[in-house]
């Protein structure tokens, strides 16, 4: 009769620890410095704009806005506001980085690795919803244009995005690498 030895689930190390009270309190900081964060985003939008736009961007950060279409017929500010930053769409990737560290701590380069993938990819989702919006509001004019590219394709250009990221953090960070599936 052979007995089945089973071994001790080992002790939070240190690292885990940190790296969990780390990520939580990245979703605290997102939280509480949102409006700098947005910004930040906002400045990062204008500096799109500037290179995919010839008619004039002016970018007023302290008011999370930038306008557009400045020497156009159509010109138009765009204020981002908390709801609109992907600020909010960091959050919940981060959380789930949380849980995943506290239950597998061992995998915690590859987990800040696809955490920095995704929030990177949800950052680039964000500007092309901008840029979106800038689009259709060139083309189809302030109303049309504004209503189009923000309510609606704005909207699924978030939800597919975000959706796509969350996807490939999860895949990044559960799959397992060459060498352990080999040894499968």
């Amino acid at each position: 009769m052979a007995v089945a030895s089973t071994s001790a689930p080992k002790p939070w190390a240190p690292a885990g620890k940190l790296a969990v009270g780390a990520v939580l309190a990245a979703v605290v900081g997102l939280v509480v410095l949102e409006r700098l964060y947005r910004e930040l985003e906002i400045r990062l939008a204008g500096l799109v704009l500037n290179v995919v736009t010839s008619e004039g961007v002016h970018v007023v950060g302290e008011r999370e806005t930038v306008y557009f279409g400045l020497s156009g017929e159509n010109p138009l500010g765009l204020r981002m506001t908390p709801e609109c930053s992907s600020a909010f769409m960091l959050i919940p990737l981060l959380l789930v980085t949380a849980v995943f560290l506290w239950l597998k701590p061992q995998n915690m380069k590859r987990l800040f690795v696809s955490l920095f993938i995704a929030c990177a990819a949800i950052v680039v989702v964000n500007q092309g919803r901008i840029l979106t919006i800038v689009g259709l509001v060139e083309w189809m004019g302030v109303d049309r244009g504004y209503y189009w590219g923000h309510t609606l394709l704005g909207s699924l250009v978030s939800v597919i995005g975000g959706a796509v990221a969350l996807v490939l953090f999860v895949w990044l960070g559960t799959r397992r690498s060459k060498a352990e599936r080999r040894r499968a």
